[in-house]
């Protein structure tokens, strides 16, 4: 049986981090939301998302089709109540529906706002990503549960002699090259996806991932909660963030407490806070509502949707939320909330128009042996129309 990942309201929610996906591609822990499941369960997946993301992101119906709500992270639970769903059954939590089995006729009429009248109520917490914080927040549980997921009755890779490995909870996938580097386990469990590269003079204190085809150069200091993302490549010191596949944050410089989307790129120096001179709370932009939203948090620091880029020194004040396609540079503080597509810094941004963006990430692309297609340039470009209202100068 397929299943289905939906959007509800958290993909407002969680803009601008879900302008270019759906809510069940986000990555936390190690794998994205939607790879957890499939995993669980052993089968495919789709999504079931907005229209304009659709000619990325299909949905694919069968004949008995399993609807999960791509916000919640599964656990045993959970995993256990859903197995259990017949046809024509959902799953709640207090109001919020967290999964459906549906034929393939009510699958097609599928809507997030119809009530199911055969329900059954799930009774303890869940993990869900409602907020962009909620990523950085949440890292440390996710990642425990996909290390123990992927790593569960297998054997790590040997690594080279020259290492230091401090605990148990180590994992190595085949292929990974690491010399003169610590790893310390004892505050969580450490992972190195494939073909993975540690270089000389890292100290890495769990619990981390290192996805594959990814690199931390020389010298590097990390710290747990941190995810870095499928073909990444990552220096200078970094504390309970969470980056994406194909970002580089290679040089020195600060990051911390934040979350960076795909194609990012990070000038040498860069940095960004995560406590206020007044150690008071963080505020965040919130696209849902247009004003800045309390969260709660006295850490948090940069939200940086995909293919966002900043120059040499920027310096990013606690609580900068940076759209997509953004390209940050020159002294002095950007604003807290840099709107999508915009091209400049602290004097001042003009719109960073779609053929000049679209010249950059064809370069970019080239540099990974990708090509930018028509799916993704429709999907940028629908991207660029949506956050107009936002861009006021």
């Amino acid at each position: 049986m397929p299943i289905i990942l939906f959007d509800d309201n958290a993909h407002l929610t969680l803009r601008p981090l879900t302008f270019t996906r759906p809510v069940a591609d986000l990555r936390i822990g190690i794998l994205t939301i939607a790879q957890k499941w499939a995993k669980h369960l052993h089968t495919t997946f789709s999504y079931h998302t907005q229209p304009y993301l659709h000619g990325k992101y299909p949905i694919e119906i069968a004949g008995d089709n399993l609807f999960i709500n791509g916000s919640v992270c599964p656990d045993e639970y959970l995993l256990e109540a859903i197995e259990k769903l017949q046809t024509g059954e959902a799953l709640y939590y207090r109001e919020t529906l967290i999964a459906v089995r549906l034929n393939e006729a009510d699958a097609l009429r599928f809507n997030i706002n119809q009530k199911f009248d055969r329900q059954h109520q799930h009774e303890r917490a869940l993990i869900a990503v409602r907020h962009p914080e909620d990523i950085f927040q949440k890292n440390d549980i996710e990642l425990r549960r996909d290390f123990a997921l992927l790593t569960k009755g297998r054997s790590s890779a040997t690594l080279s002699s020259t290492n230091t490995i401090i605990g148990e909870d180590f994992f190595a996938e085949d292929g990974v090259n690491a010399e003169c580097s610590t790893f310390n386990t004892h505050r969580g469990p450490i992972y190195l996806g494939a073909n993975s590269e540690v270089w000389e003079g890292v100290n890495i204190r769990g619990a981390f991932a290192l996805c594959h085809d990814s690199q931390i150069k020389m010298g590097a200091k990390i710290y747990g909660a941190t995810t870095v993302g499928p073909k990444c490549r990552v220096g200078g010191e970094i504390n309970n963030s969470v980056l994406w596949g194909y970002s580089s944050k290679g040089h020195d410089g600060f990051l911390g407490n934040s979350v960076v989307g795909q194609w990012c790129n990070f000038g040498a120096d860069s940095n960004n806070s995560n406590l206020k001179n007044n150690y008071g709370e963080v505020k965040l932009w919130d696209y849902n509502t247009g004003h800045y939203r309390k969260t709660g948090l006295q850490f948090c620091g940069l939200i940086m949707a995909d293919h966002a880029k900043c120059g040499i020194n920027t310096m990013f004040n606690t609580g900068t939320v940076v759209g997509v396609s953004a390209n940050v540079f020159g002294g002095g503080y950007p604003d807290n909330f840099v709107p999508d597509f915009s091209w400049g810094g602290s004097l001042g941004f003009e719109v960073y128009q779609p053929d000049k963006m679209f010249e950059t990430i064809e370069r970019v692309y080239a540099r990974r042996d990708k090509k930018l297609d028509d799916t993704d340039k429709q999907l940028l470009q629908d991207v660029f129309n949506l956050t107009q209202p936002y861009r006021r100068f």
